[in-house]
Formats: C-alpha cells, sequence, structure tokens
C-alpha cells in the first residue's frame, strides 16, 4: 500500500457513514442475534475456533449480515475476499477462485469467499461456485435477504449451514443509538450530543429493527442540528421526527415481506377477520404495493372464498378492480379499503372451488363420454338426421321452469360436484337444490312403476 492508498483509506474510515463506522469489530460487540452467536452456539464457538465451514446468513436489511462477515473476516487466519453479487460477473469469480487455488497450493492457507446479495447470481453463476464449495478450495459466506430455499442452488444449500438472522428487538436498536452517540473514536461522542430518551424510543421503534435506518437517522440529526446555549446537541423528540419521517416498512415487492404480507391479508379476508385485512391493506400500501395487483386478490378472493355465499362479493371485488385503475392514489385506497371489508365481512363458501376441482378430476381421469344425444346442437344442417337435440325437454315449459331430464353424460350421471354450503346465500341455492332433487327423485320413481 502507498501513501496515497493509505491516505485514500484513512479517508474512506473518517468520512464513512455512522453505520459503516460503528459496525462492530468483535463479536462480543455485536448486538442481538444471540440465538445464533451466543457464547455457547455453534457459530460463536466455530468462528473463535477459527474453523468455519461454508455458511448462508439470511434475514432482513439492517440486522448485521455483512457486520457478522466483516467480524469473520477480522477473526479468521484464512484469506478473507469479497464481492457483491449485483455487480460481479464469471470473470470476477475465476479471479477469486485462481487466487484461493494458489493460497491453499502454495502457502496451505485456506480463503473465505464472501458475497452479499449471493440471490443475485443466477443459476449458471452458482453452479460454477459448487465444485469449489465442495472441494474445499473456497469456504463460501453467502448473504441475502431472501428465502435461500427458493433463491439459492440445491445443491449449495445442502453444502452449507443455514443461519437466519432476526430483526433487532426495539431495546436492541436502542443500544446500538446509544453506542454511537458516545463513542467518540468512531461515533458522534466528539460532537458531544445528548439524546433525549422519548427521542431514542421514538428512533428505535420507527426504525422497525434496522440498525443501519436507527443510525442513519441519528447522525442527520446530530449533524444538523444547532448547538444549545449550554454549548450541547440536543436531539429532542422534534429533531428525531424530522430526521425519520416515515416508518422503515420492512416490504420488497418481490420478496419474502411481499410474499408473507399478501399471504396475511388472503387468509384474513378468508377467516372474516376485516380488522387485520385492512391493517394488512395498509402495510401494502405504505409500502408503495401496485393497487392493481392488490384489486386482483381480492378478485380472486371473492369467488375463491365467499362464492355463492354472497354472489354481490364479486361485484363488488370487480367493481373496485375497475375503479381504483380510473382513480388511482391515493383514493383509491378507500376504494380498496371497501371492497376488502366487505369481502372479509362476507359469508364464506369454497363451494365452488371444489365443484371445479372434482370436474376437473373427473375430466382428467375418466374417459370422455359423448354428450347425450338430447342435449346436442339441433341448429346446423344434418343435425336432425343425425337425432341431434331430439327429446330435449325445454326447462321452460314446465313448472317452476324445471324440468328432470339427464345433463352429465352416460357413466357420471350419479356424480355431484357442485355442493352448496349453508351459509348465506348458498343455503337458498341449496334449499333450491334439494327441491329440484326432490321433484327428480319423485319423477324417477314414478318411471320405475311404469
Amino acid at each position: 500500500m502507498d501513501l496515497f492508498e493509505y491516505m485514500r483509506e484513512q479517508s474512506r474510515e473518517t468520512e464513512a457513514p455512522l453505520a459503516s463506522r460503528m459496525r462492530p469489530l468483535t463479536l462480543d460487540e455485536i448486538v442481538g442475534q444471540r440465538h445464533i452467536i451466543g457464547k455457547d452456539k455453534l457459530l460463536y464457538r466455530a468462528i473463535k475456533a477459527d474453523k468455519l465451514s461454508s455458511i448462508l446468513l439470511y434475514g432482513p436489511p439492517g440486522t448485521g449480515k455483512t457486520t457478522l462477515a466483516k467480524v469473520i473476516a477480522r477473526t479468521t487466519s484464512a484469506e478473507f475476499l469479497q464481492m457483491n453479487a449485483t455487480s460481479a460477473g464469471k470473470k470476477d469469480m475465476e479471479e477469486v477462485v485462481a487466487q484461493a487455488k494458489n493460497n491453499l497450493g502454495m502457502y496451505g492457507k485456506k480463503t473465505i469467499l464472501f458475497i452479499d446479495e449471493i440471490h443475485r447470481f443466477n443459476k449458471g453463476q452458482q453452479d460454477y461456485l459448487l465444485p469449489f464449495v465442495e472441494d474445499g478450495t473456497v469456504i463460501l459466506i453467502g448473504a441475502t435477504t431472501e428465502n435461500p430455499y427458493f433463491e439459492v442452488n440445491g445443491a449449495l444449500l445442502s453444502r452449507s449451514v443455514i443461519f437466519e438472522l432476526e430483526s433487532l428487538t426495539k431495546e436492541d436498536v436502542k443500544e446500538v443509538i446509544r453506542r454511537a452517540v458516545a463513542d467518540r473514536e468512531r461515533g458522534l461522542g466528539a460532537y458531544g450530543a445528548v439524546i433525549d430518551e422519548d427521542a431514542l424510543d421514538f428512533l428505535a421503534d420507527m426504525a422497525n429493527g434496522d440498525a443501519r435506518a436507527a443510525l442513519n437517522a441519528t447522525e442527520l440529526g446530530v449533524l444538523t442540528t444547532e448547538r444549545s446555549a449550554d454549548g450541547v446537541i440536543h436531539i429532542t423528540l422534534a429533531v428525531a421526527s424530522e430526521c425519520i419521517q416515515k416508518r422503515v416498512v420492512k416490504y420488497d415487492k418481490s420478496g419474502d415481506n411481499h410474499y408473507d404480507t399478501i399471504s396475511a391479508f388472503i387468509k384474513s379476508m378468508r377467516g372474516s377477520d376485516p380488522d387485520a385485512a385492512v391493517y394488512y391493506l395498509a402495510r401494502m400500501l405504505y409500502a408503495g404495493e401496485d393497487i392493481r395487483f392488490i384489486a386482483r386478490r381480492i378478485l380472486i378472493c371473492a369467488s375463491e372464498d365467499v362464492g355463492n355465499a354472497d354472489p354481490m362479493a364479486i361485484v363488488v371485488a370487480s367493481s373496485a378492480a375497475q375503479a381504483v385503475e380510473r382513480i388511482g392514489m391515493p383514493e383509491a385506497q378507500i376504494i380498496l379499503a371497501q371492497a376488502v371489508t366487505y369481502v372479509a365481512s362476507a359469508p364464506k363458501s369454497n363451494a365452488a372451488v371444489c365443484a371445479i376441482s372434482e370436474a376437473m378430476a373427473a375430466v382428467k381421469d375418466t374417459v370422455t363420454a359423448p354428450v347425450p344425444v338430447h342435449l346436442k346442437d339441433a341448429h346446423y344442417k344434418s343435425a336432425a338426421k343425425l337425432g341431434h337435440g331430439l327429446g330435449y325437454k325445454y326447462a321452460h315449459d314446465y313448472p317452476n321452469h324445471y324440468v328432470p331430464q339427464q345433463y352429465l353424460p352416460d357413466g357420471l350421471t350419479d356424480r355431484q360436484f357442485y355442493r352448496p354450503s349453508e351459509n348465506g346465500y348458498e343455503k337458498t341455492i341449496r334449499e333450491y337444490y334439494q327441491k329440484i332433487k326432490g321433484i327428480r327423485q319423485d319423477e324417477s320413481e314414478e318411471q320405475e312403476e311404469i
């Protein structure tokens, strides 16, 4: 390292954001994650003994994945190399592997490769790493915010230990802020700032478990607040409110939080809990979810989970879907809330789902039987000669606009696919259905007597 490179490195260390400067340097400095790096835990012992195998660190942003990797880098005797999957290409990977081979062959030294956002690597890139992880050329540390069971090559998964990092608690975040404000070497201690307890509580709450967001807001407050008459920078609740005006929401439209939230949203509507449903709606809207996507989910629930128990549910949901496209935000949130609360409060039935599922199975599993002759189209030219439509009974010519006759193909006449529930309007359908079944049964018995 020459003099200029040394000066650049020193400048980066002093001018880096607070969140970067305050990264823990040792395992004991790390706040939270006691479930994986407590002194009696496997990962803690492996790092301390410098006997680490390939691992995957999985968790939300700001929980310390990169921090833990940096601590390992300072602890291990192995060569530590780092790359980010968003910018690394195959050439970078080839250079790393070549260096790892040299380390192992020439010096007997292991190489730890830390790949941040490993889920960004495509299948080919992950496959390239596999043999070198398998033969020990590199010890892999992958960090990801996405579920590795969906985003990481199964072969890599089987050769790695997965550690899930949890969101920091409110008390954890408060401890991180206190350290940063007091630390004179890496933190803000030289500024002589004081943070009020209610401001500390507010920042920790609004950060929602993301230490990086809390530290960014704290640094902004200290650097932009003038000293009071007593010569001290006071971080009050008002200052804190200006520095983090919007709660940090863990929501990635293509990630786990997206799927977990929409799952909770649908299950709350299905479970007839309008309060929970509208809460998850608010979470999605707050995070900027596409209102058309939300409207489609409501439409599906209105049919799948409400069905004919309240036929108006699909009408309300369909109207809402059209309205939100015409109106847009912010008013669209009112329309969506109306549709969500209606669908959630409606009586429920999945009879239509069961009906189509059983009917599809019947089509798949049975020989395609011909349509009964009397139901075939009688309008085309040669239909009459073939006897198509002959014997068909027009329902409106009979009392109650119903007449028993065979509609299902031969071999399926005893099958029942739609079974109306006792809920909502479907109870009326069920009663009518039972009534016409009785008429059908009576007529069948009369024909047998004749």
